[in-house]
Parts: structure tokens; C-alpha cells; sequence
């Protein structure tokens, strides 16, 4: 399903929305009304540095200019619909974009950085058997707006604006919510260039990670046009078991896959790929696995994320126990590979991996139609 278009998508009521536009396509909005490029840098400035949310906070334009600006244009944000705080500091917070659809976003602090997960539709593509945000069918994909508008609010949120050079809030971004990227990828591919601006938010493409569950044809594509690290939903050694719990992997078997992970353009021992690997218990976390996992990425410059299994209301898998997942990361470890076992964060707001999900349904082509016309 593709996204809205820009000019839709960026309309409110009778105003344009400026968040989300491309450089050219900021230029060329205000040449349309009558202004140099030189304004579309200023507002590039204000927006994406300064998190201006009106125009009339932006001291370097004249009040005239900026009435004219207000009258005409908006600075918008999707509405917070609501907002949870883990025990352990990981804030979750549900927004509501302007079509009525809800997507979810997560903020994870920790000592050394501050990441945000941001999501890529609403909804998802795929019915991986172990995700909550595969139980609810895609609705749409995200329009650039959208994606950037996340980091906006999460900025809003913790009060970092202007855009710190260091010690920042958020100081990485991970495209591990809700959706496949590489399912919408022309629009995340946007977004996250804006997002990596650095007369703007400026977080290097070296801090951002885009997550896939191995959409093979657009691997390559990511890596020389994003330049972003990959992380690969892998999950299991097997084409057999790979099947139920990733579906995607019917049309992507595993031979693709690790060859396309092979030939990312960038990865190399400084710039590695990681492998994300639930542990179900019973299903994928035996010492034959472990060590089978070795052998599948032999060559390949690659870190393992062990990840204890999420679950969520009526999950259909139990977690590994710890005894399991030591020995297996135990098995990997000593075969050369980075296996760090990943700290459940936010669970007791159904925040961590796997668990995200909306009550947005897809609705007929009619209503979104009517919407889109509204």
C-alpha cells in the first residue's frame, strides 16, 4: 500500500505543512509564494534546529513577513493521544496523525545515549508470529512528514531544542517500529535525510539504524542511497523454521538473504550488520542453532543482538530461559561474534521489542479517499 501523496499529506485544513519537505521542495514551496531560497533556509534553521512550532517565534523575519507566513503555511505535529513512562525511564508515546491513524514511537535512555525508535507505517506488512505489530495488518505507510514529526515531538517532549551538538537526549535513531522500512522505503529514505541534515536535527547516518526483516531488492539500495547501519530481523537458522515465524521469508529465503547482507555497500568490521535473534524457547535457542548461527554468517562483519522474547496478551511463544540464552550466546561468543543480550526495556508498557501496536484498522479506499478530500 503507498502512502498519501506529499501534497496531501502535508496539507491541513487550508495550510500547508512545511515539516517534512526536502530542502528543494522547501525552496521551491516559497518560491511559488514569492520568496528567495535564502527564507527556506531560515525556516529550515527554525524548524529543524530551533523546533519553532509558529512563526512568530522566528526573531531573523520581520513580523510582517511572518504574518504572511502563518496565513499560508504550519509548523504541524500529530496530536499526543497518549503518553507512558516505564519504571525504567523508557517513555512510549502514542500519536495521532491527521487522518485519525495512530502510530507509536519509544524513547530509550540510557547512559551513554539516547535512542528513538521511530516507526515506518502504520500497522505492518508482514505477520512475523512473534511481534504484536504483526498481528494488526498494515493500514498504510507513513508519509516523510510523518517520520520526521516523530523525532519533532520526541524533541518536544524532552526539551531538547535548540539541537545540542553533544550529550544529546536523543543521539541515535533506530527504524524498529511499527512497519517494514524497506516496504516504504522512498519515504523513510526522506525522511531520514532530512532527519541527518546537519544544518538541522544533524544525527550522522553513523547513529541511525534501519531495521528489515529481509527485503532482499531493497537492501543494496539502502546502503548506497541512506548509507544508515543495517540490522536484519533474522531470528532463525532455518529455511523451515524461518517460515512460520517470519513469513517474509517464503519469498526471501535465507541464501538471499545472507547473500544481500554479504554485499551491503558499507559493512565492514568498524561498520558491522547486526542480526536480531528472539529467543523462543523450544523453537530457536538450542546449542545446534547457536552454532549453526555461526556458521550461516561466517565472513560476514556482524554483531548478534540476543533478544529475550517480549511477550504480549495471548503471545503464542515463551521466552528462553536465562540458562538457554547463556549458552547460547556463550556459543557464539566464542566463535568471534558480539552477542549481547538485549535489556528488556519499557515491558510493563508494552514498549519493548515486538510489542508496539495500534488500534488503527484499515479502512475502505472510499474512506480514505473521503479523507484525503477533506
Amino acid at each position: 500500500m503507498t502512502a498519501p501523496s506529499a501534497h496531501m499529506s502535508a496539507v491541513t485544513g487550508t495550510k500547508i505543512n512545511l515539516v517534512g519537505l526536502s530542502r528543494e521542495e522547501l525552496e521551491a514551496e516559497l518560491k511559488s509564494f514569492g520568496l528567495p531560497a535564502f527564507r527556506a533556509r531560515q525556516l529550515w534553521h527554525w524548524m529543524y534546529h530551533r523546533g519553532a512550532t509558529s512563526f512568530d517565534v522566528m526573531t531573523t523575519i520581520a513580523r510582517d513577513m511572518q504574518a504572511k507566513l502563518a496565513e499560508r503555511y504550519t509548523i504541524g505535529r500529530p496530536e499526543m493521544s497518549r503518553a507512558q513512562q516505564s519504571i525504567d525511564g523508557t517513555a512510549k508515546w502514542l500519536l495521532k496523525l491527521a487522518d485519525g491513524n495512530e502510530i507509536e514511537s519509544v524513547h530509550i535512555p540510557e547512559e551513554d545515549r539516547g535512542t528513538l525508535c521511530v516507526s515506518s507505517q502504520v500497522g505492518c506488512t508482514l505477520t512475523c508470529k512473534f511481534c504484536h505489530t504483526g498481528t494488526q495488518r498494515l493500514v498504510r505507510n507513513l508519509t516523510a512528514p510523518e517520520i520526521v514529526q516523530q523525532v519533532l515531538v520526541a524533541r518536544d517532549k524532552l526539551g531538547e531544542w535548540p539541537a545540542p551538538p553533544d550529550g544529546r537526549l536523543i543521539s541515535n535513531i533506530v527504524m524498529m517500529g511499527m512497519g517494514e522500512p524497506l516496504y516504504n522505503f522512498d519515504e523513510v529514505s526522506k525522511a531520514l535525510k532530512i532527519v541527518m541534515d546537519g544544518e538541522g536535527i544533524a544525527i550522522s547516518k553513523r547513529r541511525i539504524t534501519l531495521s528489515t526483516a529481509g527485503v532482499v531488492p531493497m537492501m543494496k539500495r539502502c546502503g548506497e542511497e541512506i548509507g544508515v547501519n543495517l540490522a536484519v530481523s533474522l531470528h532463525a537458522v532455518t529455511d523451515e523454521i524461518r517460515d512460520v515465524i517470519v513469513p517474509l521469508n517464503k519469498k526471501y529465503p535465507l541464501a538471499e538473504l545472507i547473500a544481500a547482507c554479504r554485499a551491503y555497500p558499507g559493512a565492514n568490521n568498524a561498520r558491522r550488520i547486526t542480526f536480531e535473534y528472539v529467543m523462543l524457547k523450544g523453537i530457536n535457542d538450542s546449542p545446534a542453532d547457536a552454532r549453526a548461527l555461526v556458521k550461516l554468517l561466517r565472513g560476514i562483519p556482524a554483531k548478534i543482538n540476543l533478544i529475550p522474547f517480549n511477550a504480549w496478551p495471548g503471545a503464542p511463544y515463551e521466552c528462553s530461559s536465562d540458562e538457554a540464552i547463556q549458552v547460547f550466546g556463550d556459543i557464539v561468543n566464542a566463535a568471534g561474534y558480539a552477542s549481547p543480550v538485549r535489556t528488556p526495556r519499557g515491558r510493563d508498557i508494552l514498549a519493548a521489542c515486538g510489542q508496539l501496536k495500534s488500534l488503527s484498522e484499515k479502512k475502505k479506499r472510499s474512506e480514505r479517499d473521503a479523507v484525503a478530500a477533506s
